[in-house]
C-alpha cells in the first residue's frame, strides 16, 4: 500500500448462464446500499469488447454512449452507477479489452519489455489489475472498489479479466476481496417449477477458472423459496444466508436496492468484511438510510398524475439507445409526483399526413440526439407541430439543431436550410461542422465531449429552471449552430439562452414566454447528470410544463 492510502475493499461482480441479468442495476445497487451507511464507494466496468470504448458502435447494438464529466465515452451501465450512487465517476471507472491490449502493445513497441515474450500472463493480466488498483491511486479515501466484468462466465473474451480477479484476491487477500456471481434461475413455464441446475453449472464454470463465489445472487421470476436456497447452497458451497433472491419487479428499478436490503445483501457484506464495532470502517450495521429510496419507490407507484411524453427519435426499436434520457424524464416526473409515461415514435414514421394524430396524446414532445440523416424530416414536423400548437417541447443535442433549421425553413423562409451534416451544399447552413473538428478522420477525436461551462441569458426559462446564471453540463456532438445566421435567427424571435463563456457558441436556444409556454433545445446533454434523489431541473421544469398543459385539457 502507499503511505496514508488505507485499505479499499473490493466486491467483483460477474454474471452467468445468460447476458442481460442486470449486472449493472446490481452493482449500483449495492453502492447505493454501502453509501446509505456511510461508506464512500466508486464503481468500475471492465467490458470485453476489443473496441477501445463505444463511442462509434451503433446504439442498435450497444444500446446510448454514456459520457463522463471528463469527457470519457462509455458503456450505459456507467450511468446506473452514477444515478445510484454519489460516486464521481472518470474515464478510469470505464476499461475495455481494447484499452488493456493498446496499453501493452504499445508498451512493448517502445521495447519497455525488454525483449521478453509478451503473453496474456502476465503482462495482460498485470494491466488489468493496474486499472483495478488505479482508482485508490487517484482516490485514497475509498471504502469500496466495486468492479463488474462484462459479459458471462464461459465467454472466451471475459477469460484474462476472470484470471486477473482471481489473481487480485491472492494479492490482496480474501479479507479484502469478495466475488458476487449474478445467475438464473429459470422457471419452466407449463409446471411452474424452479430449476437451479443453471446457476450451478454457471458456479462450476466459474470454479473452472479458480473463482469460488461468496455471495450468489439469482435472477428469478418470483421470490426463491427457503428449499431452493438451501439446495443452491448445498451444490454451489455458499452460504445459505449468503443465497440472495434478485426477483422480477413490475415497478420501478429504484425498487432494487430496497429488495437487496430485504435479503440482507449489504449486511452479509459488512459481515463479511467483518466491519464490526471494533473496525475503523464500522458504520450502523443495522439501520442504513434508505428513506429518500423508500420515497422514490412510494411516489413512482403511486403518483398523483400521469402525463405522457411523446419521444420522437430514430433509434426507437432498442429501448437502451435513449435509456439515461428516459430515467431523466421518469425523474422529472417524481419532481412533481407524476409518473411520465412515454409514446415512443420513430422519426421515419413521422409523416405530413399522420403527424398530429400521432402527437394527438402527447402533453409534450421530446426530440433526442443522434447523428445522421436518416429520420430528420420527421423529427422537424414534430418540432413544427410543437412549436405551432404551443405544446411543451424539448430539444437536445441533434434535437437543438433541428429546432434551429425548423426555425430557419419555416419562420425566416429560407428555404431547405439544414445542417452541413445533412446537406453540405445547403444555402443555409445554420448547423455546421466546428471549425477544429475539420479534416479528423479519427471517429474518436471528432467530437466536443464532456463537462463545459455555460452562461444563460437573464430571464431565460433555462435561468428560471437552473436558478442559476452559470452551470456546467456535458456534450457529445460534432456539429454547432453557425454564428453567422445568429443575429438573423434572433431578430426573428429564436432566443439564445446559453453561450459558452467567451459567447463563441451557442449552447442553447428557446422561444420566449410570450411566444410559448415550453420549447428549449440545448446542445449538451442534461440527461447525463440526472437521479432518482435529484431530479435534473430541466426535466423537471419540461415535465412541470407537460404537467400543466395536461391539467388545462381537462
Amino acid at each position: 500500500m502507499l503511505p496514508n492510502v488505507k485499505q479499499a475493499r473490493y466486491i467483483f461482480v460477474t454474471g452467468g448462464v445468460a447476458s442481460a441479468l442486470g449486472k449493472g442495476v446490481t452493482i449500483a445497487s449495492i453502492g447505493a446500499l454501502l453509501e446509505a451507511r456511510g461508506f464512500k464507494v466508486t464503481i468500475l466496468k471492465m467490458d470485453p469488447y476489443l473496441n477501445i470504448d463505444p463511442g462509434t458502435m451503433s446504439p442498435f447494438q450497444h444500446g446510448e454512449v454514456y459520457v463522463t464529466e471528463d469527457g470519457a465515452e462509455t458503456d450505459l451501465d456507467l450511468g446506473y452507477y452514477e444515478r445510484f450512487t454519489d460516486s464521481k465517476l472518470t474515464r478510469a471507472n470505464s476499461v475495455s479489452t481494447g484499452q488493456i491490449y493498446h496499453t501493452v502493445i504499445t508498451r512493448e513497441r517502445r521495447g519497455e519489455y525488454l525483449g521478453r515474450t509478451v503473453q496474456v500472463i502476465p503482462h495482460i493480466t498485470n494491466e488489468i489489475k493496474n486499472r483495478i488498483q488505479l482508482l485508490q491511486r487517484q482516490d485514497p479515501h475509498l471504502d469500496f472498489i466495486l468492479v463488474e466484468i462484462g459479459g458471462t462466465v464461459g465467454d472466451i473474451e471475459s477469460v484474462p479479466f476472470l484470471e486477473a480477479i482471481r489473481q487480485f484476491k491472492l494479492d490482496h487477500g480474501p479479507e479484502n476481496t469478495m466475488f458476487i456471481h449474478l445467475t438464473l434461475v429459470p422457471t419452466i413455464t407449463l409446471g411452474g417449477e424452479i430449476k437451479t441446475k443453471p446457476t450451478q453449472h454457471s458456479v462450476k464454470e466459474l470454479l473452472k477458472q479458480g473463482i469460488q463465489p461468496d455471495i450468489l445472487i439469482c435472477r428469478s421470476a418470483h421470490l426463491i423459496e427457503e428449499d431452493v436456497k438451501e439446495k443452491i447452497s448445498l451444490f454451489c458451497n455458499v452460504p445459505r444466508g449468503r443465497v440472495i433472491s434478485a426477483p422480477d419487479i413490475s415497478g420501478t428499478i429504484y425498487e432494487i436496492p430496497l429488495i437487496y436490503h430485504q435479503e440482507n445483501l449489504d449486511n452479509e457484506i459488512v459481515r463479511y468484511f467483518n466491519l464490526t464495532v471494533e473496525s475503523p470502517l464500522f458504520v450502523d450495521v443495522i439501520n442504513p438510510v434508505l428513506s429518500k429510496w423508500q420515497h422514490v419507490v412510494n411516489v413512482m407507484k403511486a403518483p398523483k398524475s400521469t402525463i405522457k411524453i411523446a419521444v420522437v427519435g430514430k433509434y426507437m426499436s432498442l429501448g437502451d439507445s435513449y435509456r439515461s434520457l428516459f430515467e431523466a424524464l421518469s425523474h422529472g416526473g417524481l419532481a412533481h409526483e407524476t409518473k411520465v409515461d412515454l409514446i415512443q415514435i420513430d422519426s421515419e414514421d413521422l409523416k405530413p399526413e399522420n403527424a398530429v394524430e400521432l402527437l394527438a396524446d402527447a402533453d409534450g414532445v421530446l426530440v433526442p440526439g443522434g447523428f445522421g440523416e436518416r429520420g430528420i424530416e420527421g423529427k422537424l414536423r414534430a418540432i413544427r407541430h410543437a412549436r405551432e400548437s404551443k405544446l411543451p417541447f424539448f430539444g437536445i443535442c441533434l434535437g437543438m439543431q433541428c429546432m434551429v433549421i425548423e426555425f430557419a425553413r419555416n419562420v425566416l423562409n429560407w428555404e431547405n436550410a439544414n445542417s452541413t451534416e445533412f446537406d453540405a451544399e445547403t444555402k443555409y447552413p445554420v448547423i455546421s461542422m466546428m471549425e477544429e473538428q475539420i479534416g479528423i478522420s479519427d471517429k474518436g477525436g471528432t467530437m466536443r465531449l464532456g463537462a463545459y461551462i455555460c452562461s444563460l441569458k437573464p430571464g431565460s426559462h433555462l435561468e428560471s429552471a437552473y436558478r442559476a446564471q452559470e452551470i456546467t453540463e456535458r456534450h457529445r456532438h460534432r456539429f454547432e449552430f453557425t454564428n453567422k445566421y445568429r443575429e438573423k435567427l434572433e431578430k426573428a424571435g429564436l432566443v439564445v439562452s446559453g453561450v459558452s463563456p467567451d459567447g463563441l457558441l451557442v449552447e442553447a436556444v428557446e422561444l420566449p414566454v410570450k411566444e410559448h409556454p415550453w420549447f428549449v433545445g440545448t446542445q449538451y446533454h442534461p440527461e447525463f447528470k440526472s437521479k432518482p434523489l435529484k431530479p435534473h431541473p430541466l426535466f423537471a421544469d419540461f415535465v412541470g410544463a407537460a404537467l400543466k398543459r395536461h391539467s388545462g385539457k381537462k
